[in-house]
């Protein structure tokens, strides 16, 4: 049995944090109707400007709110959560490419929720998936490298047994566990620090489950996780 467990050295320092799953079974993520995704990601990117309403781009709030949080912990220098990453692109009139259905579907829902997404190939781990601190060991090949780059010890990360999955929490994911066209089972999660935007957060993780679902056949499996609900099954 494979499970995905939150560690109480995470919610010392978020207690109020939510992280959502959608557990894919079964899909055909090799299915290239470029156009399909190109548009959900043009529609997204329009939507996305309404979060970017103040002239600072980091006073705006779904911005914010994520370099506070990258201030309780150790950070690469210049990690940033992955919204504000696909925001910045926005802002400045750069397209977001499409790169495969399953990423497509996820990066599109991040900007029309502006929600933190990320996405591995589950066949790909070895035992279960921590988000925890890192202890600074961890091996660490982030995406396109080829070079080991392991996380700081007091670092926020996801990992499994063979090393660490995504560095700074939702900045950089890792080379061995990346959603491929040939990823059959997949693991989508979406964080939230913002206790306002609860019912936000619900609307997407059911909207991002509804389109892997529609596009890319298979079963997919909601689970909401927080500090009353720490871990669930994956598979096995």
């Amino acid at each position: 049995m494979t499970r995905f467990i939150i560690e109480d050295d995470f919610w010392s320092l978020f207690p109020h944090a939510k992280i959502g799953t959608v557990i894919c079974r079964g899909i055909d993520n090799s299915i290239r109707d470029v156009e399909i995704y190109e548009k959900l990601l043009q529609e997204a990117e329009k939507e996305a400007h309404a979060f970017l309403s103040m002239e600072d781009f980091s006073s705006n709030p779904v911005i914010s709110v994520w370099r506070e949080a990258f201030q309780k912990f150790k950070t690469k220098k210049g990690a940033r959560c992955s919204i504000e990453a696909l925001l910045k692109r926005v802002k400045n009139g750069n397209q977001i490419g499409t790169i495969n259905p399953l990423v497509d579907i996820y990066n599109s829902i991040s900007l029309r929720y502006a929600l933190p997404c990320g996405g591995e190939d589950i066949d790909t781990f070895a035992g279960d998936i921590r988000l925890t601190l890192a202890n600074g060991s961890e091996p660490f090949i982030p995406l396109g490298s080829e070079e080991n780059a392991p996380p700081y010890a007091g670092e926020i990360v996801y990992k499994d047994d063979e090393g660490a999955i995504c560095r700074c929490w939702n900045w950089r994911e890792a080379q061995r566990t990346m959603l491929t066209e040939n990823t059959k089972n997949a693991f989508l999660c979406m964080e939230l620090i913002d206790e306002t935007r609860s019912d936000e957060f619900h609307m997407a993780l059911k909207e991002l489950s509804d389109l892997v679902s529609h596009h890319l056949g298979g079963t997919v499996k909601i689970e909401v996780l927080d500090i009353h609900h720490r871990e669930v099954k994956i598979f096995g």
